[in-house]
């Protein structure tokens, strides 16, 4: 016989934890922001942004910037542009990529 075979284990409902509040709002628990409603801390920080844009000169700032430093810039621009376009395109579509490789057949 062993040491432990006298032990008996009873469920633990007494310790349970009732959920606290007005019913009708505990429905909605867990479920966070509705779809689309920006974030407060979000909104504050972008407003901060454009204010110190702003103040720095605006457009003529960032057009300085994209001279002065490009790969900053850029990086500003993939944030800010749409990560999906739709478009209906008419007509023929030409693509030319040009990598400064001179691919012609000379013999």
């Amino acid at each position: 016989m062993s040491v432990d075979s006298h032990i008996k284990l009873q469920p633990m409902t007494s310790n349970l934890v009732k959920p606290r509040g007005n019913p009708a709002n505990l429905k909605r628990a867990g479920m966070g922001r509705p779809k689309g409603v920006p974030n407060k801390a979000t909104k504050a920080l972008k407003e901060m942004i454009l204010g110190a844009l702003d103040q720095a000169g605006g457009e003529a700032y960032l057009l300085s910037q994209a001279e002065n430093n490009p790969v900053a810039f850029m990086t500003l621009i993939g944030k800010v542009l749409p990560s999906e376009i739709q478009a209906q395109l008419t007509g023929a579509l030409s693509v030319h990529v040009n990598t400064g490789i001179d691919r012609s057949l000379k013999s």
